[in-house]
């Protein structure tokens, strides 16, 4: 008896499917799972800058503002004053004590209110040269400003440290002037140290950028009173930003300061800026918080705890002299770090998707 033919047994298509499903998954894991070491990235990088609030050294009534909102200053240039009334008067008052104490030796004293000026106007000119000079020296440390730059600061505090000298010079010669009885003098030397205080803070009535920057946040008017120690502008540092970005801690395994890095800032779509690792935070606040001289407990309804992000300092290569004039500080970046250097294939991944990311940065 003839048995019918059997028909072949037709392969299910939806497991092919299942499978080919299966293994693309599996590799987007391992390629995510590798890119998060070899080449880790983040879109919420931020732009930051030293900004301090600027506030004066006395107190006073604001009689002239100088500056306008979001202007551009250089060290030294007046932001604004207060009324320099009283701080005029107390020098006098000053003087007047120095001179009735140098009268009680038979001296004159002339010579040494001048000598005495000369030195605090020396004093406060070091001082603001070499908080300038400070920071230069710091940006040149980092290769942020040029060689250049650092020998111009170190010759301007060597100037104002020489003029300082011979200040004091001028000032002990002075002093000098008045013989055994006035030189070591108690009152002489009480009545000096007023007058320097006095000419200090008449000085300090005039507020002047600490270097070159630029000025937000100004709301002051004519008549307006500020205490000493107020803030009462904003000062963002032009000379020195970098990009703050926040990476989970599984992503620092191999990250290094010195590392390269690609940036893509959205105030400039469609380029792509070279950046280094500049430093890798040591730590952060948890949030944790304390009652009664003991740490609460804080219960989490998570089934997985979110991974907690350090941040991580990127600048530009190049320094300042490339950075973007576009970009504002608190702008937004997209940052890849080349942790394991970027002639390897994920490194060409990732530096192709920041690509493709950029050209359409035009349209978000």
């Amino acid at each position: 008896m003839a048995h019918p033919t059997e028909q072949p047994k037709r392969r299910n298509p939806a497991r092919l499917v299942a499978i080919v499903v299966i293994v693309i998954l599996l590799v987007l894991v391992v390629l995510y799972a590798l890119s998060d070491r070899m080449a880790p990235s983040s879109s919420r990088g931020i732009v930051s800058a030293h900004v301090v609030q600027i506030a004066p050294r006395v107190s006073g009534e604001v009689t002239q503002v100088m500056v306008e909102d979001d202007a551009l200053v250089h060290a030294g240039d007046p932001l604004f004053s207060m009324d320099a009334r009283p701080f005029e008067l107390a020098v006098k008052q000053a003087e007047a004590r120095l001179a009735t104490a140098t009268q009680e030796v038979n001296a004159s004293s002339a010579s040494l209110v001048a000598a005495q000026a000369a030195v605090t106007q020396a004093r406060t000119n070091l001082d603001s040269v070499r908080a300038d000079a400070d920071r230069t020296l710091r940006l040149e440390e980092r290769g942020i400003a040029s060689r250049a730059l650092g020998d111009a600061a170190r010759a301007q505090v060597a100037d104002a440290e020489a003029r300082l000298k011979t200040a004091e010079a001028n000032l002990e010669s002075a002093r000098a002037q008045l013989g055994p009885e006035g030189r070591d003098n108690p009152a002489i030397l009480a009545a000096e140290a007023q007058l320097e205080q006095a000419q200090y803070d008449l000085a300090s009535t005039t507020v002047t950028a600490p270097h070159f920057g630029v000025v937000t946040n100004v709301t002051l008017s004519e008549g307006q009173f500020i205490g000493a120690g107020n803030p009462a502008l904003t000062f963002i540092d032009a000379d020195a930003a970098w990009v703050t970005v926040d990476l989970r801690e599984n992503q620092l395994q191999d990250v290094e300061p010195g590392d390269p890095a690609h940036l893509l800032f959205d105030a400039v779509p469609g380029r792509i800026f070279d950046g280094r690792v500049q430093s890798i935070a040591w730590g952060i606040n948890p949030g944790r918080t304390t009652q009664g001289g003991l740490v609460e407990n804080q219960p989490s309804n998570r089934w997985f705890e979110p991974a907690r992000r350090i941040p991580v300092r990127i600048e530009v290569a190049g320094g300042m002299d490339e950075w973007p004039r576009q970009v504002r500080v608190g702008g937004k970046v997209h940052a890849v770090i080349f942790a394991d250097g970027t002639g390897n294939p994920i490194a060409w991944i990732a530096g192709g998707l920041q690509r493709l990311r950029s050209w359409t940065s035009y349209l978000h």
